[in-house]
């Protein structure tokens, strides 16, 4: 793990950013979860559980995007790399009263890992819930969006702490 008094790796000698280069990394399988959540009014989560928001099926929509933004992630974050994801899992649950959780499971083999794919799964199903529902409710609230765990790397696994 690194620690403050190291390097930041995504600077040059001249303290420009760079895109790090991990051509001497091996391969391996790396796997990152990362959670999100969504909170509005009861009426709202219940549309989305009962499939009847007018812009269609919430969370289908929103699991498509979710995939769809790990897929795209290196597009929106300047110095992650394009990875070839061998998955995207995409989850939901509610408390049945105000918060969707949103769960995101990103894996590859290769020589970085999918955090920020994951973070960024979580993030466009979020703000997709949010869009389909907006005409229902615009004071929404995304949040807490944090990585769960990560395994593989030469850093090792990380499992993030009970709150």
């Amino acid at each position: 793990m690194e620690r403050a008094d190291e390097p930041l790796t995504h600077f040059n000698d001249q303290g420009r950013a760079r895109m790090v280069d991990v051509s001497g990394k091996a391969d391996t399988v790396r796997v990152a979860v990362a959670e999100g959540h969504v909170k509005m009014a009861p009426e709202t989560l219940r549309r989305i559980r009962e499939r009847s928001v007018a812009k269609g099926d919430v969370l289908a929509v929103a699991q498509i995007a979710g995939i769809q933004a790990a897929k795209r992630t290196s597009d929106w974050i300047p110095m992650c790399h394009p990875l070839p994801l061998t998955g995207v899992d995409i989850r939901f649950a509610d408390d049945g009263a105000e918060t969707l959780t949103i769960t995101a499971e990103v894996k590859t083999t290769g020589k970085t890992g999918v955090e920020m794919e994951a973070l960024t799964a979580v993030s466009a199903a979020a703000l997709t819930v949010y869009d389909m529902c907006k005409a229902l409710q615009k004071d929404m609230v995304i949040g807490s969006v944090a990585l769960r765990s990560k395994t593989g790397g030469k850093s090792g696994d990380y499992v993030r702490s009970a709150e």
